[in-house]
């Protein structure tokens, strides 16, 4: 019982964490409009830049990758699940559909990939920081956030499974770029049809 209560304090809690809708609050805190009605209607940092700019970006990318990190590094100190890194997992899958379907916000979101990043940089910060190095190479010479998002998602379990990381980290890699891919998909029909934005 004292094992499954651990586990729901973490899930819950990661879920909370994840949920805090960073974009949003500064946005609406600085400008008083709702991010959700501008742009893609996403939360996240891309979509924060449309309307305040580069230095915001990256505040939103920070803050939201942070949000990521520390549900994920609070679980590795719980004393149940020890050996086989299921509550770390299990805090990072709550924290991505925290940031994506917001218990603040109806459950409405972001695409998860800063938060996603924040997860896997706190499971093995090479993995991470390989994955964000990667995002931001294929992000600068396409000019696509949402490409060098989607390549650098897909590659995480890959990358994870190199640094041969538990199972579950690949695992969780793998259904994590899954589900931001699936986020993804009106800017995938974007860029087939060549109307994507691009970073200016």
């Amino acid at each position: 019982m004292e094992k499954i209560l651990e586990l729901l304090a973490v899930v819950i809690s990661a879920y909370i964490i994840g949920s805090i809708p960073t974009g949003y609050i500064i946005v609406k805190a600085f400008t008083g409009q709702d991010i959700r009605t501008i742009g893609s209607g996403s939360t996240g940092a891309t979509n924060v830049k449309r309307v305040m700019g580069k230095k915001w970006f990256f505040i939103t990318l920070l803050l939201d990758a942070f949000k990521g990190a520390l549900p994920v590094l609070a679980a590795m100190f719980a004393k149940s699940f020890t050996g086989i890194g299921l509550l770390p997992v299990l805090a990072a899958v709550a924290v991505i559909l925290g940031h994506s379907k917001s218990i603040f916000l109806k459950f409405t979101g972001g695409k998860s990939v800063a938060s996603g990043v924040g997860t896997i940089l706190a499971l093995n910060w090479q993995v991470g920081l390989i994955i964000a190095a990667v995002w931001a190479v294929i992000t600068f010479f396409t000019r696509y956030v949402s490409v060098g998002s989607i390549i650098a998602l897909a590659l995480s379990p890959f990358i994870m499974w190199a640094f041969k990381a538990p199972v579950a980290y690949i695992c969780y890699c793998a259904l994590g770029a899954l589900y931001i891919i699936w986020l993804h998909r009106s800017n995938i029909q974007r860029l087939i049809k060549g109307e994507e934005n691009k970073v200016r």
